[in-house]
């Protein structure tokens, strides 16, 4: 018994030291600038947002620019509310299993969450079509160049699985979280040292925009856009 006893503490300490060691460095490596804001050259002239629902972020693009038109990626024709006239479309990266099994928390299951943490699983691409965006704590408005716009172009197209064809890859389900949005296969494998934030941390250093080294977390983004 006393064994036994040794093993269950030892076993609660290493997870304790683990848990205040990985939310240690996230705090210490998100907090690290990973931007020249002196690298400003170009002319500022497209409007993008960094989105949070408190958990997990997006990067929202202008739907069509000179540069580049979302709707050919991601057709219309993949939502459920067709209509003309949006503006905007939010990209997120997640696991695939969390995005389709886990509409809300209350949802979560073990499987799911050993999966997602583990990073066995397969990935997602989350595609959300917006008229517009309102401006609050969870959403900042940024305004890049030509060269940031194609950054995070290039990183999202990088980002999907596709067929032979080139064309992303639609996942068929009834799992939207609204008339707006669709998934689609991705790339890549998340785990607890790669989350959905890390991904759009990544595009965002990718793009010389407001980031940290490294986070796990929302929060880990948002400090670098709120003033």
């Amino acid at each position: 018994m006393r064994r036994l006893g040794l093993v269950i503490l030892y076993t609660v300490l290493g997870l304790v030291g683990f848990i205040g060691s990985y939310m240690g460095l996230d705090a210490v490596l998100s907090r690290i600038p990973a931007y020249d804001v002196s690298d400003k050259a170009l002319p500022l002239k497209y409007e993008v947002y960094i989105l949070s629902n408190g958990v997990h972020t997006d990067i929202v693009l202008p739907v069509k620019t000179d540069l580049m038109d979302w709707g050919a990626v991601f057709p219309l024709d993949d939502v459920k509310r067709k209509e003309a006239g949006y503006r905007f479309v939010a990209v997120g990266w997640g696991d695939k299993g969390f995005y389709l099994n886990t509409p809300e928390w209350k949802d979560l299951k073990a499987k799911t969450a050993l999966v997602a943490a583990l990073g066995i699983g397969e990935t997602a691409v989350h595609v959300t079509y917006y008229h517009k965006m309102l401006v609050d704590e969870y959403c900042y408005r940024v305004e890049v160049d030509s060269v940031q716009l194609l950054q995070l172009r290039d990183y999202i197209l990088a980002s999907l699985d596709t067929d032979d064809n080139g064309h992303a890859i639609l996942i068929p389900t009834d799992a939207q979280y609204g008339n707006s949005d669709a998934f689609y296969e991705a790339k890549g494998a998340y785990s607890i040292f790669y989350s959905c934030n890390t991904w759009t941390n990544r595009g965002l250093k990718k793009a010389n925009m407001p980031s940290g080294i490294w986070t796990v977390f929302d929060k880990g983004i948002l400090r670098h856009y709120r003033r």
